[in-house]
Parts: C-alpha cells; structure tokens; sequence
C-alpha cells in the first residue's frame, strides 16, 4: 500500500478557523523549546514572515537553474535543507535534494497524475498544475522547501520539508516554535507496500532533529481517511497526537518527539 500524505494549504493561504469543539488538548509535558529568534516570534504571532538570511553559494558553477534554487534554499528558516548529509536506511543510501524545476518537473507531474497519489495530493493534471505548486515554495520565504527523495542515486520519492510553526497548520493545534513538518510521496508502485515509506519517514524525521537542533518535534497532518499513511507514521517512530480540521480535510496529527526519538 502506498504512503502519500496529503496536498496542504500553501504559505499565506488563511483556513477557515477549526470547530472550538473539535480543538485538540495540549500535549503532555515534555522536550519543548525557548530558544525562538525574535524575528520567528513576530512571525508567529502576527502572521508576518521574516526574510531567510540567504548564505553566499559557490560561484563558477556553469548551472545558473542550481545556483539560484540552492542559494534560496540556504536561508536559515530551516537550517539550509540543500546542505543536510545522507542517510543511511535498510533500503540504500538516501537523500534530500532540493527540486529544480528544469530537471524535476516532468517526473513530479508523472508522479502527481497516479490516481493513488492524486486522490490525497489534488494535484493531477498538465505540467503547469504541478509547476505552480512547486513555484510557490521555490519563490516564498524560505519556510518550505521541496524536494526529491533519492534512493541510491535513483530519484523516487517528493518530500516537503516545512516550518509548521509558521504555517496555517499551526493554527489547528498547540504548535511550538520550530516545529517541522513534512509531506511525503512515493513515485513508483514498486515501492510501496514493502515499508520503504515507513523508513524513509524515520530517515527524514531524523535528519530534521539531527540538523535543525532547535527543533523538538516533526509533524505531520495525513488525512485520517489515508490509513496506510498513518500507518506508516505510528511505525516510523511518530505517535498519534490528535484529530484536527484542516480547510481541506480531516488530518491525523502525528508527532516525532525529539526526546523520544531513540525510544519509539
């Protein structure tokens, strides 16, 4: 069965606010964190978005389409996802590769048009459907960042790496500063329904608390209806947190605790 959490709102987008009724408790206690840039508290309290301090990229690169992508990549909303190392997962070597449109965005159109994947992402249809969604990100502030799973060499997966503490799902349950959220795709039948996205997910989430050390906890928000999803998460190490309403669904929210990473 196939791993695919679900298309979400975009940066800036303003959700209906969810049923009071329906709001999740806080969680328990536990690993959570002070250290928020005063800039990222702004943000988070009045909707503005701080510019990412954007990190001189090597020059003489004859790629002009990977030196503009990468160099906005490398602002600190999310501790420079372009420079994050492998992992290594039962599977092979993995890694996060930030998208570039030029080269990607026929693969990532072929992926979104797959009925399985479709039904949760919302995002079948020309090349242009899929190049809007990504432009989004590659042309916002920083706080999301797209990205192909690499497999090996073998690009197969699409990953969203994303500030959840600044973005409209924050405003669906108790989110703390730097919280970091992700989505993720598996392009190819072949690997899905052999636990591929449950070790990718495990990869991912770990590499979020290895190279962003203010943040204490992974999230992520499947619809509740994608089983084989949440599936995934509860056996990637993410506990289930909470019902929540979301403008476009009805998400399970899963949490990576930091402090519970080496236990679950």
């Amino acid at each position: 069965m196939s791993i695919h959490p679900d298309h979400r709102q975009s940066a800036g987008t303003t959700p209906s606010p969810a049923d009071p009724t329906d709001t999740p408790a806080a969680d328990p206690a536990g690993d959570d964190t002070l250290d928020l840039r005063v800039d990222d508290l702004v943000a988070l309290l009045t909707g503005r978005q701080p510019a990412p301090t954007i990190a001189a990229h090597p020059t003489g690169t004859a790629d002009a389409d990977a030196d503009a992508g990468d160099a906005h990549l490398d602002g600190d909303l999310l501790d420079s996802v372009a420079s994050w190392s492998p992992a290594d997962t039962r599977f092979g070597s993995f890694r996060l590769t930030p998208v570039r449109p030029a080269r990607d965005l026929a693969l990532l159109t072929r992926w979104m048009n797959d009925p399985a994947v479709a039904a949760f992402w919302e995002l079948a249809g020309p090349e242009t459907v899929t190049a809007d969604h990504v432009r989004a990100q590659l042309e916002g502030d920083g706080r999301s960042v797209p990205c192909l799973g690499v497999l090996d060499s073998a690009p197969m997966s699409y990953f969203e790496i994303y500030r959840a503490d600044l973005d409209p799902l924050a405003r669906a349950y108790p989110a703390r500063p730097h919280d970091t959220g992700i989505h993720l795709l598996l392009g190819g039948t072949a690997d899905r329904g052999r636990g591929v996205g449950t070790a990718l997910l495990r990869a991912v989430a770990d590499l979020v608390l290895d190279h962003r050390p203010r943040c204490t906890r992974v999230v992520a928000e499947p619809d509740i209806r994608n089983t084989p999803s949440v599936s995934a998460f509860l056996s990637a190490g993410f506990r289930y947190a909470a019902e929540i309403d979301l403008p476009d669904k009805r998400a399970a929210l899963m949490i990576r605790d930091r402090a519970l990473r080496h236990v679950l």
